[in-house]
């Protein structure tokens, strides 16, 4: 089982939907949603730095390739970070298999409905073309940045990040930034096993990471993020 059973009784389930609803953006986090053995394993394989590529976006054009890239002014790439791959090689299927696993469980319906309770809203994949490509891990380095966007695209209601950085330094940067109204951001550091859920069509939404600091120039901030649709 990969949810801690204490976070997801009736009771704590009705008070994630309240601090839902009295939040600007619409958001909650949540501390220990996971069971935290289950993750280890899988930031072992997110270790393993083959298994992972860059992945670029500008506010023009998603998924860039080099030349675009270096075409594309600062002011319009937003995005620079790696993105796992999952791996097809079978040198690397057993390392990769449990992480492989936690996604699955991700995009399945036990964890979908949880998220429809929370957010009063019926969550499927019916209509959405490769579900797969919507929950993944990625990763920042000192060198990566995500810049303030929205991800209200059509029908999407619910966005989900999770956080797998263990001993994060309080100086270290990464944090989500939302921008959140009245001037008044709203910061969120990313610990391991914090879960932040939120409504990208609410108030405040839009959001950026803030650059890691380039004193831990040789670590990476890991993370899940995963997008969710309605009927």
């Amino acid at each position: 089982m990969w949810l801690n059973k204490d976070k997801v009784t009736d009771s704590v389930l009705c008070a994630y939907r309240e601090s839902l609803l009295n939040s600007c953006p619409n958001h909650v986090v949540i501390d220990g949603l996971f069971d935290e053995t289950k993750l280890d394993n899988v930031l072992k394989v997110l270790q393993y730095s083959p298994l992972w590529q860059t992945q670029m976006h500008t506010y023009s054009a998603l998924y860039v390739d080099s030349a675009e890239w270096e075409k594309a002014s600062n002011e319009q790439r937003f995005v620079k970070r790696d993105v796992w791959r999952r791996e097809e090689d079978s040198s690397n299927a057993v390392r990769a298999m449990v992480a492989a696993d936690f996604l699955s469980f991700l995009r399945g319906d036990e964890f979908m409905s949880l998220l429809s309770r929370i957010f009063d809203v019926t969550l499927t994949d019916m209509n959405v073309t490769d579900p797969d490509i919507n929950t993944n891990y990625f990763r920042l380095s000192s060198t990566d940045f995500v810049e303030q966007h929205a991800d209200d695209s059509p029908g999407r209601e619910v966005c989900m990040l999770l956080y797998l950085n263990k001993e994060w330094r309080t100086d270290a940067g990464g944090e989500l930034v939302f921008i959140g109204q009245d001037d008044e951001p709203i910061s969120v550091a990313p610990l391991y096993n914090r879960c932040v859920l939120f409504d990208p069509s609410s108030k405040g939404s839009e959001h950026w990471v803030k650059r890691l600091n380039s004193a831990y120039e040789d670590e990476f901030r890991y993370n899940i993020t995963s997008w969710y649709w309605s009927e």
